[in-house]
């Protein structure tokens, strides 16, 4: 297969001279931006793009099997269980398909979704345990939906927008909220069992959770608009420590891998390592833009996505660069927002006046918000070039 070449040269020889090429596999196109991250499950690989469409692929080849049209965006990750996939919309529905042919099971329309911001881009991902979906709305509760009906088993009323992940464990939901609290729930009754109010800042206050939550061996950890990444004690609600990336929200839900915790930052474009027990910095790398999507590991590299449309593996004792993949959108439209260097190009501005015109520039580099997923030596990704890859990992 033909080696594609990434980034501009200038680029690669002043941070890039030893890292490999991805090689494409299959892209399957769609006519949205992709911020969700796909679901493999067993031969097929699943996912939703901001064209309000649901693809169901063949993992191997990207042919499409199955393909339903919803009624909004769809910014979630899915999650499967008994033969259906469950996914959730921009209209504030969550939906109940056939996996195997796409057919709507049942969808549940509490009161539609609520969008804090342009940076707000993802929707809470449905998660199910032991036949119960647990799931976010934008409308400011956590449902607990019987996975086979549909029907409410109970409901919870946050103190926000609730666009994270909930988190499923030994008869607890963990999940945070747009004004700044994180709960421990009693997955049974939706009880409260303790709850954790986020720092704040002078410029942010309310301390939004945006995305999600990690669970390691007894401890929460999570990120926050306040510029916070936080470690709870999962049994009790007590910080363990806190990190704050000063000018920085934390957006990515925490890598846990061996003894550190890897995540990007928002502002600050740097990626980290930090040690797991204390939060100090183990090492930390700069990148090109944000990084709002996780991170994985795979044979001791950590791949995140970028901004920039750049799909990065580095090592995870030094994070020195290994690996890279760029997307079509970034290869074809890095010069607009970037120059010979690597850096933003004069007249280019980040958060200026016309900060949506930047906004749009950057989605033309095919930025990765997308958690990538690997099997065996392939990686799989969405972009907002509205294209998911499947690439080798060499």
């Amino acid at each position: 297969m033909k080696k594609i070449v990434f980034i501009p040269l200038l680029f690669i020889t002043t941070i890039c001279i030893s890292a490999t090429s991805g090689e494409l596999v299959w892209k399957f196109s769609t006519n949205g931006r992709i911020y969700s991250s796909p679901l493999i499950h067993n031969n097929l690989i699943f996912f939703g793009s901001g064209d309000s469409t649901f693809y169901s692929l063949q993992k191997q080849t990207g042919e499409l099997q199955w393909q339903y049209k919803a009624d909004g965006a769809i910014h979630s990750d899915p999650c499967t269980t008994s033969g259906m996939v469950f996914f959730s919309t921009s209209k504030g529905s969550l939906y109940a398909l056939g996996a195997n042919d796409g057919s709507l099971k049942w969808k549940f329309e509490p009161g539609g979704d609520t969008m804090l911001d342009i940076w707000d881009y993802y929707l809470s991902s449905p998660n199910v345990n032991n036949g119960v979906v647990y799931w976010g709305s934008g409308d400011g509760n956590l449902y607990a939906i019987d996975s086979k009906t549909g029907k409410v088993v109970w409901q919870f009323e946050a103190n926000g927008i609730v666009h994270s992940k909930p988190i499923v464990s030994e008869g607890r939901v963990f999940f945070g909220d747009f004004g700044g609290y994180f709960f421990s729930l009693n997955a049974a009754n939706g009880e409260v069992i303790w709850q954790f109010r986020t720092v704040g800042d002078s410029y942010f206050p309310n301390g939004e959770i945006q995305k999600g939550a990690s669970l390691d061996n007894g401890t929460i950890y999570f990120g926050s608009r306040d510029y916070n990444i936080y470690a709870l004690n999962a049994q009790t609600g007590r910080g363990q420590w806190n990190m704050k990336e000063v000018g920085s929200w934390i957006i990515a839900t925490p890598l846990i891998y061996n003894d550190f915790v890897y995540f990007g930052t928002s502002d600050t474009h740097r990626f980290y390592c930090v040690n797991k027990a204390n939060g100090k910095v183990v090492w930390q790398i700069p990148v090109p833009m944000r990084v709002y999507g996780s991170a994985i590991e795979h044979n001791g590299i950590i791949y995140f996505g970028c901004f920039d449309g750049i799909l990065r593996g580095v090592d995870h004792k030094t994070g020195e660069l290994k690996w890279q993949f760029q997307t079509n959108g970034s290869r074809e439209n890095y010069n607009l927002v970037y120059n010979a260097e690597g850096k933003f190009k004069e007249g280019f501005e980040l958060y200026g006046k016309d900060y949506l015109k930047s906004e749009r520039l950057i989605h033309r580099l095919g930025s990765i918000l997308s958690t990538p997923v690997i099997e065996q030596n392939t990686i799989f990704f969405g972009s907002s070039d509205g294209n998911l890859y499947s690439v080798t990992l060499n």
